[in-house]
């Protein structure tokens, strides 16, 4: 395999120059038995249009409380924070996909997707053919029609970034999406977040344990100290996004390199 080189495109759908994401000074604690527990920071981060942050860390360093918080899901306590130069509103600037795919068993795969649709405005005319691409886009073609108990545990999460994908916007979240499933399953939906993120050129944050899964999917990675989590590392991945199999860039040293390197900040800051 060549020596990976970063793509020159950055894929980003925005061209204002506003960040996607600016934390300053960012904190968030909550009530405890005696006193407050602070969870987070605090930190400052900024990140840009088109990039692919994946935040890791041990589990409690905050990881999914920055998501939260940037979801708009919950209020910092401390600090401020402006998803495209506005504070966060859940529901109005990202899309989410969950530790679980939280689908509506009584509804089809399509209907999942169609309903997620309805909420972003799509006319009921174009209701299909959209449906139909963002299916195709996560794999998942000539399955609409199909109960969601029928399909597996990755095709379901497939339809839970189907539906994420629906509303046209530009920040992505993903908590975890990967963590219930097996090995083989996990490598096949990091291809297809990868894809898809490169495809659409959405800004997309991802929260994981593996730093194995950090370098492969992230154009950047941020490694979390232990709670309060505060930022202990913060990477380019300077891997090609496109046009490399996904075994071979598993493969090559560089790739190597990047996730020893990740792993060994994680360790050290969990210790």
């Amino acid at each position: 395999m060549s020596s990976p080189r970063a793509d020159t495109e950055t894929g980003a759908r925005t061209g204002t120059g506003t960040p996607a994401i600016v934390a300053s000074g960012l904190g968030h604690s909550y009530p405890g038995r005696r006193e407050r527990v602070q969870a987070l920071g605090p930190l400052d981060l900024t990140v840009q249009p088109g990039e692919f942050l994946v935040l890791v860390g041990a589990s409690g360093c905050g990881k999914s409380t920055l998501l939260r918080l940037v979801a708009g899901f919950e209020r910092p306590t401390d600090g401020t924070l402006a998803v495209a130069g506005r504070a966060p509103e859940p529901g109005v600037g990202a899309g989410v996909v969950f530790q679980q795919p939280r689908l509506f068993p009584w509804r089809t795969v399509g209907g999942n997707v169609d309903l997620a649709l309805t909420y972003a405005g799509v006319a009921p005319a174009d209701r299909a053919v959209a449906r139909d691409g963002l299916l195709e886009r996560v794999g998942l073609t000539g399955v609409a029609d199909r109960r969601t108990w029928e399909i597996s545990g990755g095709q379901q999460q497939r339809v839970a970034i189907a539906r994420a994908l629906a509303a046209d916007r530009d920040l992505l979240l993903l908590d975890e999406p990967f963590g219930a499933l097996d090995a083989l399953t996990r490598e096949r939906l990091q291809d297809d977040v990868r894809r898809v993120g490169h495809e659409t050129g959405r800004t997309s944050v991802f929260v994981t344990h593996s730093a194995d899964e950090a370098v492969f999917l992230g154009s950047r990675v941020v490694v979390l100290t232990a709670r309060p989590g505060r930022i202990a590392l913060d990477l380019r991945i300077d891997l090609p996004r496109s046009g490399v199999d996904a075994e071979e860039l598993r493969g090559s040293p560089e790739f190597a390199e990047l996730r020893a390197r990740v792993g060994a900040a994680v360790k050290e800051a969990a210790a």
